[in-house]
């Protein structure tokens, strides 16, 4: 009876995938790419797949999510005024140069409730140490309150020095709230905590695992980066926190990044989206006395947009954005970006972007951080360098930098990758700037990383050994879940 069960047992393994198979394909309502993905893996690797789809695979829209529509009711009215303005070709631009991408403001407030702001001071930061020092600098002048956001903290030497200045601040009466994601942030824990949260500080994990080391929502990560203070001035960008990102670190060398500091009324929107994810993360509305509002105009001339994106939205609006910018380019398109893995909508707008004749300039790193990711990367340039694609690959240390830079008018820099996951599975935030000086500073940064990269030519791509091509064609039918 034994043997009869045990020469069973695999057509019973077997139908019990074919069910879990149809279950991914009927009940769940997904991109088609990400379905045959899954399906793959359920093929390759039975019952252990659905258990990865379990972790990994989840739709997040039927997770139900606190109703959150504060950020809209502050924002719509001034959006109202400037659709209007827009449509009746009334909007004045600081920049006059930046007024032809009138149809990308337009798109992005319909799409994402996001207000055009042209009275900011934009730095930017491209090293690790510049960067910190900064925001330690901004920490330690803190009046009333620091709202702080982060995907990856890292309990080191750059962590505990962050922790320790807010928990100075925490002392010294403000409001100080960090939020950071569960997954990314793994080493920060309550010893780690313990002294911001006696002195007054509160700290909440971005979706949490319920059960030790089991965490069923961990393919959607806040992958998010800000800080506001006071409502004076804020951080948003690439860089997370950590000694790697001050280039301490033997495996990545030097850290190259992006991160702006924001002075001006785009922090509206800023600490909007923080306070959204902090509802998300205490399941509590937040009083509406917390929401900044600006009663006088910042002296800044910058003209920015803040944009959003997540799981919980309907709308993919960055990538959409990132789209939209592709096709207002006449000359030159220069984007870094560290994980090159585009959809077939984004892999559309660069072939179109090429054939027209625009100069498409891609940097991604030389040496990779995951291996998996990096292999189906590759697998996309092919068809780029046909088309004429002019690549770099930077050797300097990590780039880690999101930027994309279009005619030398228009930037967008943020946490959103070139990639599917930070499309469709990661919450990120985006400021696109309308300015012509400082969409220069990011071209003139593009030119100077030139100079530490090697530039990947097709025939150099085609003299790839067989099996890492195998590797590549592999890893990029699994791309859309990676």
């Amino acid at each position: 009876m034994e043997l009869y069960w045990f020469l069973q047992a695999p057509w019973f393994l077997l139908v019990l995938n074919v069910i879990l198979a149809l279950t991914v394909v009927f009940l769940e309502r997904r991109d088609i790419g990400v379905t045959w993905a899954w399906i793959m893996v359920l093929f390759f690797l039975p019952i252990i797949g659905f258990v990865l789809y379990l972790f990994l695979g989840q739709n997040l829209s039927k997770i139900k999510r606190y109703q959150f529509r504060e950020q809209e009711k502050i924002l719509l009215p001034g959006i109202s005024v400037q659709r209007q303005q827009l449509l009746e070709d009334k909007l004045e631009f600081n920049d006059p140069r930046t007024a032809r991408y009138r149809e990308l403001l337009h798109m992005n407030m319909v799409g994402d409730f996001s207000l055009y702001t042209q009275d900011n001071d934009v730095i930017i930061y491209s090293d690790g140490k510049e960067k910190f020092d900064a925001l330690l600098a901004d920490i330690a002048r803190a009046e009333r309150y620091i709202h702080v956001q982060y995907y990856i903290w890292q309990n080191d030497d750059l962590g505990r020095r962050l922790i320790d200045a807010l928990t100075e601040k925490a002392k010294q009466g403000l409001e100080v709230r960090v939020l950071y994601d569960a997954w990314g942030s793994k080493k920060v824990g309550r010893r780690f905590l313990q002294k911001f949260r006696d002195a007054g500080g509160v700290a909440a994990p971005f979706f949490p695992s319920r059960i030790p080391f089991i965490n069923f929502k961990m393919n959607y990560r806040n992958h998010r980066k800000l800080v506001i203070i006071d409502g004076s001035c804020g951080y948003i960008g690439g860089f997370n926190v950590g000694d790697e990102y001050l280039g301490k670190v033997e495996k990545f060398g030097y850290w190259r990044d992006t991160h702006l500091r924001i002075e001006g009324t785009a922090l509206i929107q800023m600490h909007a989206i923080f306070l959204h994810d902090w509802s998300l993360s205490i399941k509590q509305p937040i009083p509406e006395n917390l929401f900044l509002s600006v009663s006088h105009p910042f002296p800044g001339k910058v003209g920015a947009q803040i944009i959003s994106s997540g799981p919980d939205q309907s709308r993919e609006t960055i990538k959409l954005a990132y789209i939209k910018m592709m096709d207002q380019a006449r000359e030159c398109i220069m984007i870094q970006t560290p994980y090159f893995i585009p959809d077939d909508s984004m892999m559309t707008a660069l072939k179109m972007a090429i054939l027209s004749g625009v100069e498409v300039h891609l940097m991604i790193p030389k040496v990779p951080d995951h291996k998996m990711v990096y292999w189906a990367s590759y697998s996309y340039l092919g068809e780029l360098l046909d088309l004429g694609v002019n690549c770099y690959l930077y050797k300097k240390g990590f780039i880690h930098a999101k930027t994309m830079v279009v005619d030398g008018r228009l930037a967008s820099v943020g946490t959103a990758n070139m990639d599917i996951r930070s499309y469709k599975l990661n919450f990120e935030v985006n400021a696109i700037l309308y300015d012509s000086q400082k969409a220069g500073e990011l071209e003139s940064l593009f030119r100077k990383d030139m100079e530490e990269s090697e530039v990947l030519t097709l025939e150099q791509y085609k003299q790839r050994p067989l099996l890492r091509k195998a590797l590549e064609s592999f890893t990029r039918l699994l791309s859309p879940i990676l």
